[in-house]
């Protein structure tokens, strides 16, 4: 099997690329990058990625059969001076990329595109005691959210009367060892050892999943046929509160966490008088994914419990399957 990965100088993709490469002897790889580089992983070919807007760049890619795409690349942080850039970049890359590739795959006869999306295309929380469903309506909540669902609807589109059908992934927050944002801060404050005024954030529940299952997803759908034209929610399978997840990321790193109380409603006011109501809702608010759909249409389960993703990640073992 031929093999077209993208995004992998980060996070997720290189995570994708480390598992392929100790997949099956026969596959193909071919990495699709912004600046080939000498030290490549040995068997796996590099493809200059063109720039959006370089057309013919993306017609002299190389003329050869693709079988599959798992398209990792995308853009969820940047900073710009206006909210028109900031949306601007994100559909240059989240959108207009995606297009390029779906073009691409089509071109090359590929039987399955892949695309890693973002739960942020269901909204940026869940009522308490709800969670969120692949049979909701799309509710975006910023330019991040709204070019992911974009790409998502530009896949199915083109898909459409096709040989090659699509998968969607829709991903919570990803920790894993490495893993940039919040699940760094909390990780370098744990080890700091600072006092968090987290005790009492205990009520909300949010879904996480650890970067071993998700990987273990995507390629998973790869080849099952039951993947084919599906959009999946994904998560470790268990939700935490944010006072529970401190606590067990401590637990795995062998450091106690130091929370004190404090009114989560002080928090939240707090938050918000400096500007930093979404960093509030992510700590304090829920977020829980139904995964029903992912589990029953594939007859797949998380390989990792939540404890066992956070010990790889904190200790640097990751990317493998349990023995």
């Amino acid at each position: 099997m031929r093999i077209l990965l993208t995004g992998t100088s980060g996070f997720i993709g290189q995570a994708v690329l480390q598992r392929l490469i100790r997949g099956k002897p026969h596959d193909t790889l071919i990495a699709l990058v912004r600046t080939p580089g000498a030290l490549a992983p040995q068997g796996v070919q590099q493809w200059r990625c063109p720039a959006v807007e370089d057309h013919a760049d993306w017609a002299a890619l190389p003329d050869v059969p693709i079988d599959a795409v798992i398209h990792c690349a995308g853009l969820a942080h940047i900073k710009v001076r206006t909210s028109e850039d900031y949306q601007r970049a994100m559909h240059q890359t989240n959108v207009e990329l995606t297009g390029h590739l779906i073009q691409l795959a089509l071109q090359r006869q590929a039987k399955r595109f892949v695309l890693l999306s973002s739960v942020a295309v269901n909204g940026s929380g869940t009522r308490t005691g709800q969670a969120a469903s692949v049979l909701d309506a799309p509710a975006p909540c910023n330019a991040y959210g709204a070019s992911k669902l974009d790409a998502e609807q530009l896949l199915q589109q083109r898909c459409a009367g096709t040989a090659m059908s699509y998968t969607i992934i829709r991903p919570p927050l990803v920790y894993g060892h490495g893993a940039p944002g919040n699940f760094r801060s909390l990780t370098t404050l744990l080890r700091g050892g600072l006092p968090l005024p987290l005790a009492r954030a205990t009520r909300n529940r949010r879904s996480f999943v650890g970067i071993d299952n998700l990987v273990d997803l995507l390629t998973t759908c790869i080849d099952h046929p039951a993947a084919a034209n599906q959009t999946f929610l994904v998560s470790d399978g268990e939700d935490l509160s944010t006072a529970d997840l401190i606590r067990r990321i401590g637990s795995a790193m062998g450091r106690p966490a130091r929370l004190f109380p404090v009114p989560t409603s002080l928090l939240e006011a707090g938050a918000t008088l400096l500007g930093k109501r979404d960093m509030a809702q992510r700590l304090l608010g829920n977020l829980q994914l139904d995964i029903t759909h992912t589990r029953e249409t594939l007859d797949w389960t998380p390989p990792f419990t939540v404890d066992e993703g956070l010990r790889r990640a904190v200790v640097g073992h990751s990317h493998e399957t349990p023995v």
